[in-house]
């Protein structure tokens, strides 16, 4: 295993022991309101830090880019660390169980690293460039189905930035018209790993953050599957517009989503 890829892990299994602990007492957590939809937590903080502070200790001159502490060390270092300490943050603040730490690692503005933590299912994804893809200690791909009538496509829906809202629901219509059906869980990277582990067939949505898909990405794409943005190409990390699923299924979802994209 990579050492930065060890890191990694250990940062983020560090995070998630923060985020199970506070589960248990949601009474005491404090949140604040940073725009409509979009909240954030002293867990999310406080996870972000032990991460960071995993990061530092081994890595001192690395650039970081986290979701709550902004950016640190951007174009002084060829690293960046790109974080989500909890993807997620609405489902663990009602308690339900689909949140995640996302923690992704480029090098010369490629990724090259990446982890995304369950930590209710303890599902560890992770991966590295030319590696593959692995949950746990098992190597992971994406599905084999062809048809999009037995295909099951996440989304997730722009709750904060709602400018698409109505492009989006455009096009869930005609997924949902000719898919097995599709999934709304709220956490892209947790949706990614499950492109990469094939539990869904695809994945898009509009307006991520960079730390929101850094490390799904990676995962994706060393577990076989492509990703893109809405047309195919390959701004999707600086778009935050994104599509995710094994070649010949993004061959059939991006004309679908394309019909009603400019």
């Amino acid at each position: 295993m990579h050492p930065i890829l060890t890191i990694a892990i250990k940062a983020a299994r560090r995070a998630g022991n923060i985020i199970q602990r506070a589960s248990l007492n949601m009474e005491s957590v404090r949140v604040e309101n940073k725009k409509h939809n979009d909240f954030v937590s002293d867990v999310d903080r406080a996870a972000e830090q032990a991460i960071i502070d995993v990061i530092m200790e081994a890595y001192p001159k690395h650039a970081i880019l986290a979701e709550e502490s902004g950016a640190k060390g951007i174009g002084e270092s060829e690293y960046e660390w790109i974080i989500d300490p909890l993807d997620g943050t609405t489902n663990f603040l009602h308690g339900h169980p689909q949140y995640c730490i996302s923690i992704a690692m480029a090098h010369r503005g490629q990724i090259q690293q990446a982890v995304v933590y369950d930590p209710n299912r303890n599902e560890l994804y992770s991966a590295s460039r030319g590696v593959g893809s692995f949950m746990n200690d098992r190597r992971i791909r994406v599905s084999k189905r062809i048809n999009m009538n037995e295909c099951l496509i996440s989304t997730g829906f722009p709750v904060v930035d709602q400018s698409m809202l109505d492009t989006h629901l455009a096009i869930l219509k005609d997924v949902l018209g000719k898919t097995a059906g599709a999934r709304r869980e709220g956490s892209a990277a947790l949706d990614l790993c499950n492109v990469a582990i094939g539990r869904v067939d695809g994945f898009f949505e509009f307006n991520l953050k960079p730390w929101d898909i850094a490390a799904g990405s990676l995962i994706v794409q060393e577990a076989g599957g492509i990703v893109t943005d809405m047309h195919g190409e390959q701004t999707w990390l600086e778009s935050g517009d994104i599509v995710a699923a094994p070649p010949k299924v993004l061959g059939q979802l991006l004309p679908i989503i394309g019909k009603h994209v400019k």
